[in-house]
């Protein structure tokens, strides 16, 4: 009997193979490409829902006066359309990157759009003030979702230099979000009302949860099995978060030394202490705490710590200390601090390609500290009557500051824990991101206020005796000047208006010499943190 295999048998012009025969392999590239295009969608969706974010953080506050002048609400009331998104949003970000390690990244992400997308109509529709309010503290809620989770659906799609670039374009469109937020939302507000700008932010994650099915079937996450939500670990976290938040915005209200605010510091850290405590025992823990163990973990949270002090500061206060110690106007203050934000939407990528090239991406972090202390220094050459050629330098340096580190430190972070524990861990870094945020402008205001009341009040009673110093002191912290010439009532002004500005100039550089100080002392727990680890991936 021959042992060759029967020949097959040709019926009608097709082939019939025998019964133990394989089928010839083939390779299709189908698969291939729609996993890849499952990514694309994927990144383009977290960018979008990422990029309305910063945009509302930094684009309501040019809405506030028409939204004041439409609701008739009072200061305080109106401030905290801003502070109620930012206070919601610090206190549920660990909270959110724990759920989604449970639940599902890609599930929370779209809760946390949607969630957003309910609030953004709702804001757009208030009728009042206090709704208004509530609402943006929802979309806070929503907006710690989509940060926290988007960054952990990225360090779960993309692997190697693919994880770079993602993280740097996540960086890059967080830095336009804070660069464009306040120009394209004064557009907004003059051509269809400040009411539209929230309606922009409902379309843009509608469309981010029409793409919700292609990120669930690439996310592939349904979470860590048996795990349940710490509530209480939850609960302990967002309060003590609500308590020092509420006491940093409310302590140049109240008065840092008020019992109101020493009041709250102290059940902040009592809260903070219980949560420690609760962490250790839960089988789950929203916070596992080994985390905190990795030096290098630790090191890579601080370096967006070091960002606030060193730029988020120039960010909000400088625009100030450009109209009010210089004398420009609001329009070319806008066009000088540009200078200070194109770096943060070019630096972003160019991390990335350096890293992908070889170069550790701890040598760029330096880089980025580096660059947050010169600039920092180099930005005392500011005087009123300063020329803009002069400053560009140390602005585009203290923006690269920000920009070298945007998105790198977040995907490097995330590159140390274990896959699943990379919500909480994004959860983490973001909540010590925007505590710090919050934190740095405050002390910026509180100090620069001080200052400025000492630098008056010596030489007031020789320019504009009987005036009250506090008074013009405060206007001075604010940026009006000319408000707290009037205020005065002498005449003639020029010497007081020199006084006050020579006070508003020398608490500024006194201010510049702070930041720098404080940002070396972080770079030297940073650089102590992370030593001996040079990983270029």
């Amino acid at each position: 009997m021959s042992s060759e295999p029967p020949s097959p048998q040709i019926t009608g012009g097709d082939p019939v193979l025998p019964v133990d025969a394989a089928p010839p392999l083939a390779t299709s590239p189908r698969p291939e490409a729609e996993r890849a295009a499952g990514h694309r969608v994927t990144l383009a969706a977290v960018l979008l829902a990422v990029l309305v974010v910063p945009t509302s953080i930094s684009g309501t506050a040019v809405a506030l006066s028409d939204i004041g002048g439409q609701t008739s609400a009072g200061l305080t009331s109106l401030q905290w359309v801003v502070n109620a998104f930012n206070l919601t949003f610090a206190c549920f970000t660990l909270a959110w990157g724990s759920v989604a390690d449970i639940v599902g990244r890609a599930k929370a992400f779209a809760l946390g759009a949607g969630i957003y997308l309910i609030a953004s109509v709702a804001s757009g529709l208030a009728g009042s003030i206090h709704v208004l309010d509530a609402a943006r503290a929802l979309a806070g809620i929503g907006g710690a979702a989509i940060f926290s989770c988007g960054s952990a659906i990225l360090s779960t799609v993309f692997t190697g230099p693919a994880r770079v670039r993602a993280f740097a374009l996540f960086g890059t469109v967080a830095g336009i979000g804070v660069g464009v937020g306040p120009s394209f939302s004064g557009a907004i507000v003059e051509s269809l009302g400040w009411r539209w700008i929230f309606g922009v932010h409902a379309i843009v994650l509608a469309v981010v949860l029409c793409a919700t099915p292609v990120v669930l079937r690439t996310v592939a996450d349904r979470g860590r099995t048996g795990a349940r939500i710490d509530l209480p670990g939850a609960a302990l976290f967002i309060l003590a978060m609500l308590a020092l938040t509420v006491s940093i915005v409310q302590g140049s209200q109240w008065g840092w030394s008020s019992l109101g605010v020493l009041g709250l510091f102290a059940v902040s850290l009592s809260l903070f202490a219980v949560f420690a405590a609760v962490q250790r025992r839960v089988a789950h823990p929203m916070l596992d705490l080994s985390v905190l163990r990795d030096r290098r973990y630790v090191g890579l949270c601080l370096v967006p710590v070091a960002a606030s002090f060193g730029f988020v500061t120039m960010l909000t206060y400088l625009p100030s200390y450009l109209t009010a110690a210089a004398g420009r106007t609001a329009g070319t203050a806008g066009l000088i601090m540009v200078l200070l934000t194109i770096p943060v939407f070019v630096c972003p990528m160019l991390a990335s390609a350096l890293v992908n090239r070889g170069l550790p991406a701890e040598t760029v972090l330096r880089a980025s500290l580096v660059c947050l202390i010169v600039g920092d220094l180099a930005l005392l050459v500011f005087d009123p009557g300063f020329s803009v050629l002069v400053v560009a330098v140390p602005l585009l340096v203290t923006g690269a500051g920000m920009g070298l580190s945007a998105g790198l430190v977040d995907g490097r972070a995330l590159a140390i824990v274990p896959d699943e524990q990379a919500g909480m861990a994004a959860g983490f870094l973001n909540t010590m991101r925007l505590g710090s945020e919050a934190v740095a402008v405050a002390i910026y205001g509180a100090v620069f206020a001080t200052l400025v009341h000492a630098t008056i009040s010596r030489s007031i009673g020789s320019v504009a005796p009987g005036a009250d110093a506090g008074r013009l002191a405060n206007e001075v912290a604010a940026g009006n000047v000319s408000s707290a010439v009037r205020a005065a009532g002498t005449s003639p002004t020029r010497d007081l208006t020199a006084l006050l500005i020579h006070g508003y100039d020398d608490a500024f550089h006194t201010m510049l010499w702070i930041l720098a100080a404080i940002c070396a002392g972080l770079s030297g727990v940073i650089l102590y943190l992370l030593r001996g680890h040079r990983n270029t991936q």
